[in-house]
């Protein structure tokens, strides 16, 4: 999916729509890509001179990649994947300007409408980020 296809699943816009790729897999996971620019807003203050994708945002992209794996309840319109809950989140490394995140999501308890996954993003083989999140399937 590109950002146009994945619009039609995520109800984020510009500028907080954070995937620019996603698929998904045929082993039930999902994968998705984000290209750090260097313009961002959340870049503009963390920090002046030394940028960092903060850790919140890195959550977020996650969240946004997992969206993948309901994407045929998202597809439904006034649907929302909410938050319900972020465990065991572990920042290993410092993503910045430049870096190509890949974000690998499984699914690991569905109880509709509450769903759980584990969610690694990397740079290159680095794994920088990791967790489990928990989502909601609402009506919106």
């Amino acid at each position: 999916m590109n950002r146009d296809e994945l619009k039609k699943i995520l109800p984020h816009r510009e500028p907080m729509l954070l995937i620019d790729e996603a698929v998904s897999n045929e082993d039930g996971t999902a994968t998705a890509y984000y290209t750090v620019r260097g313009d961002e807003f959340f870049l503009q203050g963390h920090f002046p001179g030394n940028p960092i994708m903060p850790g919140v945002i890195q959550c977020e992209i996650m969240a946004q990649s997992a969206c993948v794996l309901f994407a045929e309840a998202m597809r439904e319109g006034g649907v929302l994947a909410v938050y319900t809950g972020i465990d065991k989140v572990r920042f290993r490394r410092m993503v910045k300007p430049g870096d190509k995140a890949r974000i690998d999501v499984k699914p690991l308890r569905e109880c509709p409408p509450l769903y759980t996954v584990h969610a690694e993003l990397r740079v290159g083989d680095a794994l920088c980020t990791s967790g489990d999140l928990s989502f909601a399937i609402t009506r919106g």
